[in-house]
């Protein structure tokens, strides 16, 4: 490589002086919003018995005992924004 033409210094070290205080705000200022706050805040809003349909429909009771030949299969629930995806238990 030529580096002609580049003048002065670097000082790599420099870059990795963050403090604690300094990473917080730069998480924060990243995503402003409180993950663990908002798990809480949605489980305790939470209405008993919603989505309970579900665990008794023959499909998920064969997926759950895997008798419908899957192993160890995932659950993925997707949905519109705000249909309740997130309430279920």
């Amino acid at each position: 490589m030529d580096y002609q033409g580049i003048t002065g210094s670097f000082n790599i070290n420099s870059f990795n002086t963050t403090t604690a205080d300094d990473k917080a705000q730069v998480l924060h200022w990243l995503s402003p919003l409180e993950p663990q706050k908002r798990h809480q805040d949605l489980r305790e809003s939470r209405a008993v018995g919603v989505g309970q349909w579900i665990f008794q429909t023959i499909e998920f009771q064969r997926w759950n005992m895997g008798e419908d030949g899957s192993g160890r299969s995932v659950i993925f629930c997707h949905g519109d924004p705000g249909v309740g995806k997130t309430h279920l238990r």
